[in-house]
């Protein structure tokens, strides 16, 4: 069996996120899965370094998938366009060691939120921005952003809940949260080992609250040490978010040998 890298991009807005579901075939990686397997005639599974959510849109994602098949990369590359959605292309493609995994060896990632901070529409974007009118205070933000960076307990920025049977850490580590002006429009950049469900959304929620005033800068250690989601700012719609890209140990997989 070879083992197969790809980076793909897609547009989020009429899937129902990453992952395959049994109600419907109408995900990213349902659409992956099927294609492979009309074209080599085998069951073949797709592994995601991430799991984006409805309406969430890549640039970058990143996934592998293993087959048995005489194709080289570049013919499994325009096969895969051929026939994908036009919504839904593949950038590249790479034989990897047999035990590379997308999301198992992946040692961070960068997400980007869009804010459009203005109420003149923009009709060409809209589905890849939220739309927030309001006066922001931007350097609040950024000093609330301050200290948000850094290795913490993120309970209180998931909508996931922490099991009674499986324990489940809530730590993660974002290197920075970088703030842009372009025009118009707000860009939030986020790069961190890892983020939890919805995490990305919530605080950019809490972010922009944090501009129009409705929390301070000061109040984001204390919701940190708290660790009520109800304490947190709101989710942020999901069209705004798009996963940048995955990144990996600059180590070469190739040099590895396949001793992951």
């Amino acid at each position: 069996m070879r083992n197969f890298k790809i980076i793909l991009q897609y547009e989020g807005t009429r899937y129902q996120g990453w992952q395959r579901q049994v109600s419907t075939d109408n995900t990213i990686q349902g659409r992956l899965e099927t294609l492979l397997t009309k074209m080599t005639g085998q069951a073949v599974q797709v592994h995601g370094a991430g799991r984006t959510d409805a309406g969430v849109h890549a640039m970058g994602q990143c996934a592998n998938f293993h087959l048995e098949t005489g194709m080289s990369c570049r013919e499994i590359l325009g096969y895969m366009n051929r026939y994908l959605p036009e919504d839904i292309g593949v950038i590249s493609v790479e034989e990897m060691p047999e035990r590379f995994h997308s999301r198992l060896n992946a040692v961070g990632k960068t997400y980007l939120y869009r804010v459009w901070n203005t109420e003149i529409p923009t009709v060409f974007d809209r589905r890849y921005v939220y739309i927030c009118p309001a006066a922001l205070d931007e350097q609040a933000m950024r000093r609330a952003a301050d200290d948000l960076t850094g290795t913490h307990d993120f309970s209180a920025f998931t909508s996931a809940r922490k099991s009674k049977k499986v324990a489940r850490s809530m730590v993660r580590t974002i290197d920075t949260i970088e703030i842009k002006r372009v025009g118009k429009e707000l860009q939030f950049i986020y790069k961190g080992d890892g983020f939890l469900y919805h995490m990305v959304r919530i605080l950019t929620g809490t972010l922009l609250e944090t501009g129009t005033g409705e929390k301070k800068p000061e109040d984001i250690k204390t919701i940190m040490d708290r660790g009520m989601r109800e304490e947190a700012g709101m989710l942020v719609p999901a069209k705004g978010l798009t996963l940048v890209e995955v990144r990996y140990n600059d180590r070469s997989f190739y040099e590895s040998k396949g001793k992951w």
